[in-house]
C-alpha cells in the first residue's frame, strides 16, 4: 500500500509548489512509480511540470465530480515514473458545487483506493487555504508534509493549521498524523533562523525534517521551463537538498527503492554509483 502524503500550508509563498514538484520529482528518481495530484486551482504544479492550462483536459476537478476515473486524467511527465493529475481553473467551483453531494468530503478518498497498490508515494499539492478541496485532501491522506519559511508569523500560522488536523483526524480520518515539518526558502546564517529553527525543534521534535531547504536560484528558475531542478539542473544546491529529502523520507517509512539496491550493491563490488542523469 501507498504512503499518502498532503503537501499543506495554508499560507502562501511558502514553497509548497516547489517543494510538491520536487519532492515527487526526487522520489520517482529514485526509481518508485509516484503520482502527484494538483489540487489547487493556479495548476502551477501542472505549469510546473511542463503541461500548459487546458479547460478541456480531464483534471482534479473531474476526479472529484466523478466525472473521470483518476487513470483517465493522469498525464505522463518527462519523469518516466512520475504521472501528474493536472489541476485546471474549474477547481475554483468545486468548493461550492461539493457541498450539496454525499460524501463530499470523501471524493479524493474513494478515487484514490484504486491506486494505492500502483503508486508507492502519492502527494498532494494543496491550495493555500483551509477550504473543502484541502478537506478532501486531509481525509485521503495518511500524514501531512508543511513547508514553512523561518519567519515568526509562520510560528503562528502552524499552531492553526495543527489544530486542523487534530479535528480533521478525529472526525473523518484517524489515521491522519503529522508526517514532518519541512524548512524551506532556509539560510541558517541568521539569528531569526536559528531561533525558529530551535522553537520548532522544541515543540516538534522528530517531525521536524533534517533536510532543509535553501534558497535556490536555479530552484526559482525550474518553473518557468516546466521542469523539476533535477532535470532543469541536477548539479544545483537545490536539487541536492530535494534529493536529499526525499531520501530522508524514504528512510523514515522503510522503503528501500531501486536506486538505493543500486547504490548499495555497487558499495559492495566497489564500483562508482552516478546519480541519474550521469549514470550513462
Amino acid at each position: 500500500m501507498s504512503k499518502v502524503l498532503a503537501i499543506v500550508n495554508q499560507k502562501g509563498g511558502v514553497g509548497k509548489t516547489t517543494t510538491a514538484i520536487n519532492l515527487s520529482a526526487a522520489i520517482a528518481l529514485e526509481g518508485l512509480d509516484t503520482l502527484l495530484i494538483d489540487i489547487d486551482p493556479q495548476a502551477n504544479s501542472t505549469g510546473g511540470l511542463g503541461f500548459g492550462r487546458d479547460d478541456e483536459r480531464a483534471s482534479t476537478y473531474d476526479v472529484l465530480m466523478t466525472a473521470v476515473t483518476p487513470d483517465a486524467a493522469m498525464l505522463t511527465t518527462e519523469i518516466g515514473t512520475l504521472k501528474l493529475i493536472p489541476s485546471s481553473k474549474n477547481l475554483i467551483g468545486a468548493t461550492i458545487e461539493l457541498i450539496q453531494q454525499d460524501r463530499r468530503e470523501f471524493r479524493l478518498r474513494d478515487a484514490l483506493e484504486p491506486l494505492r497498490e500502483r503508486f508507492p508515494f502519492i502527494l498532494l499539492d494543496c491550495p493555500p487555504a483551509l477550504d473543502l478541496l484541502t478537506l478532501n485532501a486531509l481525509v485521503a491522506s495518511d500524514g501531512l508534509l508543511v513547508p514553512m519559511q523561518a519567519e515568526y508569523f509562520a510560528l503562528e500560522g502552524i499552531s492553526e493549521l495543527m489544530s486542523t488536523l487534530d479535528r480533521v483526524s478525529q472526525a473523518f480520518n484517524h489515521g491522519l498524523a503529522l508526517e514532518g515539518v519541512l524548512m524551506t526558502m532556509y539560510d541558517e546564517r541568521t539569528n531569526l533562523a536559528q531561533q525558529v529553527t530551535a522553537n520548532l525543534q522544541e515543540f516538534f521534535g522528530d517531525k521536524l525534517l533534517k533536510t532543509t531547504i535553501p534558497r535556490n536560484v536555479r530552484l526559482a528558475e525550474a518553473p518557468s521551463h516546466g521542469k523539476p531542478v533535477m532535470v532543469y539542473d541536477p548539479r544545483s544546491r537545490g536539487s541536492d537538498a530535494y534529493r536529499d529529502l526525499a531520501l530522508e523520507l524514504l528512510k523514515r517509512n522503510k522503503i528501500e527503492s531501486p536506486k538505493a539496491k543500486e547504490r548499495a550493491k555497487a558499495a559492495k563490488t566497489g564500483q562508482e554509483f552516478k546519480f541519474w542523469p550521469y549514470n550513462k
